[in-house]
């Protein structure tokens, strides 16, 4: 008989362990409180981005990660751009960055190419040759639509692989052995796989507690669609995305840029802010972001903080069309060092929360590792 698992969230870690779970030959029931999941999963740029992910087993899985997004896509039948990735220069420290990961990364398992600013400006319509000291072009990252992608993923695995979907449904309480949806019913399984996001403190709030695990708020906009069929080609990043990617670490020359905007835009660091774009199948260019954490987060958003992305995206950036057609914020879990949490309260529950704002680039690859009976993955030893 088909060993028997529940996984507790329709977002990306949702989706991706219930599809990674179900190839085994398990029977996977997937829960959602929304008729739609509507969190962090729908609220980002729909970046896979593996050159963000630091050298060694992190940027394998992101790659990795990579390939399977070409499998889901097929099967929900949802848009995707494999358009790579431009990070971009302006000042002399950013491209001395660029410049030394370029040179370093040949031998770590990265593909990039350093770019003159004519050649940059070439390759994308959005950047004028007379802004940009260089910048660094990457082919491994893809752009998809996070909304599609979460909206229609869920069907496909009720229909490819015999998910059972019970959305709207909210979990109560996870037992050893189960769970207790919002209607009392009890159900019984062999594995529970949490991935409930920020919404962990509520089914665990001892374990959220003493993991130390955090929150993180970012805010983004997207323009409306711009005219005529007009797209910025690859998707975009500043030279202040390198004091946020981990990847970029590997360069001696980093804690300078971070001295000079420490020094010159102190309020760039006090609200986390590194700008980037990408642009989906409507059209609509995807703007942000930024990132409070914990006591700094409140409900309101800061139009202080939406200036400056914008501020800072046209020291690169030329649309056609600036008009802004939503604003939002989403919130994700954090955790120092880590991209993903995974624990074992019990032996037959399993959480995992997507931890380091990577969750739409590494959550295929984590997946398919937890579902093989990986248990070497990034996280709190589990408990047995």
């Amino acid at each position: 008989m088909a060993e028997k698992i529940a996984v507790i969230g329709g977002g990306i870690v949702g989706i991706a362990n219930a599809w990674q779970f179900a190839k085994t030959g398990a029977s996977v029931t997937l829960f959602e409180r929304n008729p739609v999941a509507c969190g962090a999963s729908v609220r980002n740029f729909g970046m896979v981005w593996p050159i963000g992910q630091p050298k060694g087993p992190l940027h394998a899985t992101a790659l990795r990660s990579r390939e399977l997004w070409d499998e889901a896509l097929v099967g929900a039948r949802a848009w995707s751009n494999p358009c790579g990735s431009i990070h971009v220069a302006t000042r002399d420290d950013e491209f001395e960055v660029l410049a030394e990961f370029a040179q370093k990364s040949s031998q770590l398992g990265y593909e990039c190419e350093l770019l003159t600013p004519e050649k940059a400006a070439a390759a994308s319509p959005a950047l004028r040759a007379q802004d940009l000291v260089g910048a660094l072009w990457s082919p491994t990252e893809m752009c998809v639509d996070p909304r599609q992608v979460i909206r229609q993923a869920p069907g496909w695995l009720r229909d490819r692989y015999c998910v059972e979907l019970q959305y709207g449904v909210t979990v109560r309480e996870v037992l050893p052995t189960g769970l207790v949806d919002d209607r009392g019913r009890v159900w019984e399984f062999d594995q529970v796989i949490v991935a409930s996001g920020v919404d962990l403190k509520s089914l665990f709030p001892e374990v959220h507690a003493n993991a130390g695990l955090g929150a993180c708020k970012l805010q983004m906009m997207r323009t409306v669609p711009q005219p005529e069929g007009w797209r910025i080609g690859p998707m975009l990043a500043s030279g202040l995305t390198l004091r946020h990617y981990l990847a970029f670490g590997i360069c001696d020359s980093l804690e300078s840029l971070k001295r000079r905007v420490a020094e010159e835009t102190p309020e760039l660091d006090a609200y986390g802010i590194h700008v980037m774009a990408s642009q989906n199948g409507d059209g609509n260019v995807v703007l942000g972001d930024s990132h409070e954490h914990n006591q700094e987060i409140e409900p309101f958003d800061k139009s202080a903080i939406d200036d400056l992305m914008m501020r800072e995206l046209r020291r690169f950036l030329h649309l056609p069309d600036w008009s802004v057609e939503q604003r939002w914020h989403g919130v994700y879990s954090t955790l120092p060092g880590e991209v993903q949490f995974v624990y074992r309260p019990y032996e037959r529950v399993t959480i995992v929360v997507a931890t380091g704002g990577a969750g739409m680039t590494m959550s295929f690859g984590l997946a398919e590792r937890l579902a093989s009976g990986d248990r070497t993955l990034s996280g709190v030893p589990a408990l047995t």
